[in-house]
């Protein structure tokens, strides 16, 4: 069964291998478990960089992180024009500052690691950009970090 969703994914992915046209450069929020704020910069005709500073606030706890990913872009205007598709590599940093909850010490934990990124996102006619995508990251440092998942909704001026 696996191996027949792959064959169905590499078909249907090779009907849109013609590569998108990547305009010039985005910055917004993106959403999801906390928020980020992103920055996209072209790097050629079908690739760019994306860089995103998140906050996430959570109980006991608040992360700050900053992920750099290399995307490849691809069209999809083939549904209707301005929708591409991008899957993209990277890295990522992120510092954990704990509270003291039920009397246990503040403490904080840094991590480094290796991210991925896949999504789909539509551009408006007015230079406005949405975005849905999952990034998985995957943290070596240290080595007890493990990993984490998110998908995330973004919002982007183009210009």
């Amino acid at each position: 069964m696996k191996k027949i969703f792959f064959v169905i994914a590499l078909a249907v992915s090779g009907m849109y291998v013609a590569n998108a046209q990547v305009d010039g450069k985005a910055i917004g929020l993106r959403f999801g478990y906390g928020f980020e704020a992103s920055y996209q910069h072209a790097l050629g005709n079908a690739n760019r960089l994306e860089l995103d500073l998140g906050m996430n606030p959570g109980d006991g706890y608040l992360g700050i992180s900053l992920t750099g990913i290399y995307h490849w872009v691809f069209d999809l205007s083939a549904l209707t024009k301005g929708f591409n598709w991008y899957v993209g590599a990277g890295a990522n940093t992120a510092q954990w500052n704990y509270r003291e909850v039920n009397g246990v010490k503040k403490s904080s934990d840094f991590a480094l690691g290796v991210a991925g990124q896949a999504g789909i996102e539509y551009n408006f006619e007015v230079p406005l950009q949405m975005s849905l995508d999952y990034r998985p990251i995957l943290y070596f440092l240290p080595s007890t970090a493990g990993g984490w998942n998110s998908i995330c909704l973004a919002i982007r001026y183009r210009f």
